[in-house]
């Protein structure tokens, strides 16, 4: 019988144990769990074994450079996920509440896209500017949208393209997704990142980022685009789709 979900958490030892839920994507099922002793965070779902290959040595090559990431933890016999199932190191902190809380959040972004300039696409995925030319990729079905939604969004695309690009985390403006201490920002939650122009990561909360006027609105307008077609047809889509300027 084949090994699927939680009956797979014993590849990382014998002293292994679920401890409780915790709040995650809606694609994954996530809990804390103490192995070893010690507390880390599991996560399992449906993603294909090239995605979490994709994410886990993303993860590895932050965590490398410096930047605060959850750190994959590999199973007893060294690889890094098994049957859908990733354990991380836990993150303490607390979500962004202040202009000076998300302006790190920010210089902890900036971090990050320099860190993966040509960083290859996830796998299955397109970037904003690939969906002005076709209508599919990972979680987008443009055709799935009304035509006018669609040309909203491409417009907003538009303006980012001949941009370079590099890994965008995809939800950093959800402060549940960020965690701040004293010392440090560490983004969590992955499953949204994939190569794009990093405008999409910029539009946050207090304009935290710094940009000027114009900058501002061209990352908010991609951003808003971007999470419309990612979550279509949603109540929060459709809310997200309202702010995108008609063409």
């Amino acid at each position: 019988m084949s090994r699927v979900g939680w009956e797979s958490l014993d590849r990382w030892g014998d002293d292994v144990v679920r401890v409780e839920p915790l709040v995650g994507g809606s694609a994954n099922d996530v809990w804390s769990v103490r192995l070893d002793g010690r507390l880390v965070v599991a996560r399992s779902g449906s993603r294909s074994d090239a995605d979490l290959h994709w994410e886990t040595e993303l993860l590895r090559h932050l965590d490398r450079e410096g930047l605060p990431v959850p750190v994959p933890i590999p199973t007893s016999d060294g690889r890094l996920f098994a049957d859908g199932l990733v354990v991380m190191t836990y993150v303490e902190g607390e979500p962004p509440t202040t202009e000076s809380d998300w302006r790190r959040v920010a210089d902890t972004l900036r971090r990050l896209h320099t860190l993966t300039q040509g960083w290859p696409q996830r796998p299955g995925w397109r970037s904003s500017t690939d969906l002005l030319h076709t209508t599919t990729g990972t979680k987008v079905a443009l055709d799935a949208m009304p035509p006018e939604a669609v040309a909203r969004c491409r417009a907003a695309w538009a303006r980012l393209v001949g941009r370079q690009t590099c890994v965008v985390h995809g939800n950093p403006a959800n402060p549940g997704n960020v965690l701040v201490t004293a010392d440090r920002v560490t983004m969590i939650d992955w499953d949204e990142a994939h190569v794009d122009v990093p405008d999409l990561d910029l539009a946050l909360p207090h304009n935290a980022a710094g940009l000027d006027d114009d900058a501002h609105d061209v990352a908010a307008q991609a951003a808003a685009a971007w999470e419309a077609a990612v979550c279509w047809k949603d109540e929060y889509a459709v809310r997200r789709l309202a702010e995108v300027r008609a063409v």
